[in-house]
């Protein structure tokens, strides 16, 4: 018997909210989570700076993974058992990749990579392709299977069903991740009937389809995804959060790269601040890291880190106003002149933060982006796309929501209530 139908003597169970219980037989399987890279995640928020407006939102990025691994476990050993259309052999690099898909991530992911100009995707590629655990046990399966799993999560895979179980429309990334993130945000808008979702999902060719008599239980998934990103991941004062988070690291690399000197040295950082980041560096990077320095540097001699980082360790946001780019950039030019005359750097204290979202797409020939849609399998066998069967589906396709916000401290206005600058200040952003 080899490593790769190795079972464990007895079947793990890992408890869970979400799913009850997360189920591991796969000796594979077990081992990878065992590995420090994988266990690296339980020390990555699952929604970066949300904990600060739900409270509940201190779930990992490890939780959501033995999510994702659970749903296409259930797919590919239940859904997809004894069809003549799924390969039995897809099935272990359907797990191993779903299990793996956010293993790249670092802390606070997405205000991260952008200061700093990273990617997680690349980050995941290195750890399973590098010198790591993860790439051990992997390897022990064949030599070209860390391969074979990175290219499944890098979407360059030949594989596209094994691809489209992971990262699609509708795929065991989002099914998780929308009812995790609503469970512990403590909202009602990420629910849907995943095992009805489940049920009606059958291999076709490159992708998974959905039979046309699970539709309307997809309809509802669309628009749970669509009530999540607007009222919880996109949400205003989780944004205000992310904006402080930004400009604190904006501000230490801007400072370091100034020859200030630092009274506590970010030696986890220098390597991010030099644009030499190794893959042993990053690993070493986690929000444990990061909220030390925080604390740290609120005794900084340099008064705008200082501020900054004990605005985000004590939930001192930034308020903020609706704005349209469009209409308004002499607006924002005219405040960040009076910012300037009121001794307050706009370049940290006057941010304009934008979010959008597509809540469901189609490929149309000639566009560049590629986009898988869901497709309906119906009762005479034709495969056909969601949105020419739901009317709800169609009225919502291709339609992008974009919403932006101006960000300011409205506490430093208030100290100086009497400066004339101020005063005009807050005239326009009232």
């Amino acid at each position: 018997m080899g490593y790769s139908t190795e079972k464990l003597s007895e079947e793990k169970v890992f408890k869970d909210p979400v799913h009850r219980y997360i189920h591991v037989r796969d000796r594979l399987i077990w081992d990878l989570i065992g590995t420090k890279e994988f266990q690296r995640l339980r020390r990555i928020k699952q929604l970066g700076t949300t904990y600060l407006t739900f409270h509940g939102a201190e779930h990992s990025r490890f939780n959501h993974s033995l999510g994702v691994y659970e749903i296409v476990r259930r797919i590919v050993d239940i859904a997809f058992e004894g069809r003549p259309e799924w390969n039995e052999e897809k099935r272990l690099l359907s797990l191993c990749a779903a299990l793996l898909h956010d293993l790249g991530h670092g802390p606070f992911s997405h205000s991260f990579e952008k200061v700093f100009d990273l990617d997680h995707e690349d980050f995941t590629q290195a750890i399973i392709l590098g010198d790591t655990e993860v790439n051990e046990v992997l390897s022990r399966v064949e030599q070209d299977f860390p391969k074979r799993v990175a290219e499944v999560i890098a979407k360059t895979s030949e594989d596209k069903l094994v691809v489209s179980l992971i990262s699609s429309q509708i795929d065991a990334d989002r099914m998780d991740y929308l009812q995790r993130d609503a469970y512990f945000t403590g909202v009602s808008y990420g629910h849907f009937d995943m095992e009805r979702i489940l049920r009606v999902m059958r291999p076709k060719e490159d992708q998974v389809v959905i039979k046309q008599s699970g539709m309307h239980a997809v309809e509802d998934y669309i628009m749970s995804r669509y009530q999540m990103y607007w009222q919880v991941y996109f949400h205003p004062v989780t944004r205000s959060a992310e904006v402080i988070l930004t400009k604190i690291l904006h501000r230490a690399k801007d400072l370091y790269q100034n020859n200030y000197s630092f009274k506590y040295n970010p030696l986890h950082f220098y390597s991010l601040f030099k644009d030499q980041l190794t893959l042993e560096d990053y690993l070493k990077l986690d929000e444990a890291v990061f909220l030390y320095y925080f604390q740290m540097w609120q005794e900084e001699e340099d008064q705008i880190l200082r501020d900054l980082c004990t605005r985000f360790l004590n939930r001192n946001l930034f308020k903020y106003a609706e704005f349209d780019p469009a209409k308004e950039y002499k607006k924002l030019a005219e405040l960040s002149a009076l910012f300037v005359k009121a001794e307050i750097d706009p370049e940290y204290y006057l941010v304009v933060d934008s979010s959008s979202d597509l809540p469901y797409d189609f490929y149309r020939p000639g566009e560049e982006e590629e986009r898988l849609p869901i497709h309906l399998l119906l009762k005479n066998g034709e495969v056909r796309e969601l949105s020419r069967e739901s009317e709800i589906v169609d009225a919502i396709s291709g339609k992008r929501r974009t919403d932006h916000k101006l960000y300011y401290p409205a506490d430093l206005l208030e100290k100086s209530p009497e400066n004339p600058y101020v005063k005009q200040i807050l005239a326009l952003l009232i």
